[in-house]
C-alpha cells in the first residue's frame, strides 16, 4: 500500500511539473531569450575614480541601454569571473548562489543566467513601474529608468542548517556584494543607479509569480542620467 502510494505522489509531482512548464512557456509567449555578448573586461574607469564617484541616483533618462552595456552590468553583478569552478564577481555564503536577478525590461521580465550568460524570459509583461509603488511623488523619477534590477534570494539553495534568521542575514548581505557591483559598474561607465527596499513584496512577488521560498531583497534602478 505504501508502495503504491509513493507511485502515485510520484506521478502527481512529475504531471504537476510538466503543467507548471508548459503555463510557464505559456504566460512567457512572445518573449525570446537574449543571449549576452562576452563582458568587455578591459573598459570603463580605474576602481579607486569609480568609487570616487559613486552615488545614489533617483532621476532618470528613458533611454533604453544597448545589450553591450546590458552585458557588462549583468557580468559585473554577478557574473562568472573564474569558469573552471563557476564562481561569481561576488561572493555568498558558502557559495550557495542563492541570489537571482530579475530583469525587468519595457520588453518583459526576464532572468539572468550567469552560466550561459544570458536572460531567459519568464514573462511577457512591463513591471518596472510595480517596483515603485511605495515611492513618494518627488521620487517616482525613478520609474522611467529603462532597467530595474530584482534581487531575488532563494532559500531553498540554504542549507546546511541555517535557520530562518541566517536565511535573512545571508541573502541580504549578498544581496549588497551584488548592489555594490552594479553601483561601481555605473560609476565607471556614467550611468546612474539606485538601490532601493521600499518596495511592495508581497504584490510584486504575486506579479512575478515566485514561489513561496522565493523572497525579494531589494531592487536597483539603471539608466542614464536624467
Amino acid at each position: 500500500m505504501k508502495k503504491e502510494k509513493d507511485i502515485s505522489r510520484l506521478a502527481f509531482l512529475v504531471i504537476l511539473t510538466i503543467i507548471l512548464c508548459f503555463a510557464s512557456s505559456a504566460i512567457a509567449e512572445g518573449l525570446s531569450p537574449i543571449k549576452l555578448p562576452p563582458p568587455d573586461l578591459k573598459g570603463g574607469k580605474s576602481l579607486m575614480q569609480s568609487l570616487q564617484e559613486r552615488k545614489t541616483s533617483r532621476s532618470f533618462n528613458t533611454q533604453k541601454l544597448p545589450i553591450e552595456v546590458l552585458s557588462n552590468l549583468l557580468w559585473a553583478a554577478c557574473g562568472i569571473n573564474r569558469p573552471d569552478n563557476g564562481k561569481r564577481t561576488a561572493p555568498t555564503a558558502r557559495n550557495w548562489q542563492e541570489i537571482d536577478i530579475y530583469v525587468a525590461l519595457e520588453e518583459g521580465l526576464y532572468l539572468y543566467n550567469a552560466k550561459t550568460h544570458a536572460l531567459e524570459p519568464v514573462l511577457k509583461r512591463d513591471l518596472r513601474r510595480n517596483t515603485t509603488t511605495f515611492l513618494q511623488p518627488s521620487r517616482m523619477q525613478v520609474a522611467n529608468a529603462p532597467l530595474q534590477l530584482i534581487y531575488v534570494a532563494d532559500y531553498s539553495k540554504i542549507v546546511f542548517g541555517a535557520n530562518e534568521e541566517d536565511r535573512i542575514i545571508y541573502s541580504s548581505a549578498d544581496t549588497g556584494f551584488i548592489a555594490q557591483n552594479v553601483y561601481l559598474y555605473c560609476a565607471s561607465e556614467g550611468l546612474a543607479t539606485g538601490v532601493r527596499a521600499m518596495v511592495d513584496r508581497d504584490a510584486l512577488s504575486k506579479d512575478m509569480m515566485l514561489r513561496d521560498r522565493q523572497k525579494i531583497v531589494l531592487v536597483q534602478a539603471v539608466g542614464y542620467p536624467q
